[in-house]
């Protein structure tokens, strides 16, 4: 979207900007403090709308978490119409938001609403890190391995949903894993100092690795049996139960992804379901991963070694 933009003269403070589209903006305010600004909102996925609330500003939050940063502030942004729709339930999305600013020690400073007949919700988030920790999609290196901290399939879950065709036990388990904070996600890469990390959103597992794989110059080479499903997902994604997201997902990485011709193409579409509030990749050393791994377990269950980086092939992420 900013590709046709023409560039700004330099700026020595902007250590990241949105060039190789990381997850947050990163401008450096002294030499040892830095601010972390991000924006994310999004129309309704569950039909709870104190549950919606409470994933958008997760969603929003995450990507302060990737870089490693630790969040300080929010301002909501809100549509909703104004005739039509009872503003209770507007109460009800802003209360769900605020429960998990408050839960992580944001504060919430002001925001924005428009009249809109499409609801959409969200933050706009700033938060700090020190400059010589940021963690940026450009870090892998080859030799590391990748790590996926939270299970993949709200995408097809949240069409499940609207279709009326995900089991009470399969939305219980994709708002849970959705409304697991990435903080502590965070919190090892301030521990183990890790340069390299992505969350897992929009643009599905397979292009977020791909935006990593570009970034860092390498190709990620995924083991497909490894990944982490969301219990129910790869059933809808069976019955066909996609968004418009797997077809652009697609596109976007374009022909930059290889995937064997013994992987399911049913879970290949897992691999393209876009991902709200998901989990984060790791990019970390081979003889630390397997620490880091036990560490994040704590919190992420299901958190697993999903791939290794090599050297720059052909393709920038390869599926096995």
């Amino acid at each position: 979207m900013l590709s046709g933009l023409e560039k700004q003269p330099f700026d020595p403070n902007l250590l990241v900007g949105f060039d190789k589209a990381d997850d947050a903006g990163v401008y450096r305010l002294r030499d040892d403090l830095a601010l972390v600004q991000t924006l994310d909102f999004f129309t309704p996925i569950v039909d709870d709308p104190f549950d919606y609330g409470r994933i958008a500003a997760l969603n929003s939050i995450n990507d302060v978490w990737a870089m490693g940063g630790t969040p300080i502030t929010a301002m909501a942004i809100t549509c909703f119409p104004k005739k039509g729709v009872d503003f209770s339930i507007l109460t009800e999305i802003m209360r769900g938001g605020l429960a998990v600013l408050t839960q992580n020690k944001v504060a919430l400073v002001g925001g924005h609403s428009v009249d809109n007949e499409q609801i959409m919700f969200g933050y706009s988030v700033t938060g700090m890190i020190d400059p010589n920790q940021v963690a940026t999609n450009a870090g892998a290196r080859p030799g590391d391995v990748i790590i996926l901290t939270k299970p993949i399939g709200t995408g097809v879950i949240s069409t499940g949903i609207k279709f009326g065709k995900a089991l009470p036990e399969v939305v219980a388990e994709s708002i849970a894993t959705m409304l697991t904070p990435g903080k502590y996600a965070a919190e090892a890469i301030t521990k183990f100092h890790l340069k390299a990390a992505t969350d897992v959103t929009g643009f599905a597992l397979l292009g977020h690795a791909w935006e990593m794989a570009c970034a860092s110059c390498v190709t990620i080479e995924i083991d497909s049996a490894r990944v982490p499903l969301i219990k129910g997902a790869l059933e809808l994604a069976v019955q066909g139960l996609l968004t418009s997201g797997d077809k652009t997902n697609r596109e976007y990485v374009g022909a930059e992804v290889e995937v064997a011709s013994t992987v399911d193409p049913n879970l290949v579409k897992l691999f393209y379901d876009p991902q709200t509030a998901g989990g984060l990749l790791l990019s970390i050393s081979e003889e630390k991963a397997e620490v880091l791994l036990t560490e994040l377990r704590q919190h992420y269950p299901d958190a697993e070694i999903i791939g290794r980086v090599v050297e720059r092939g052909q393709k920038a992420i390869v599926v096995k």
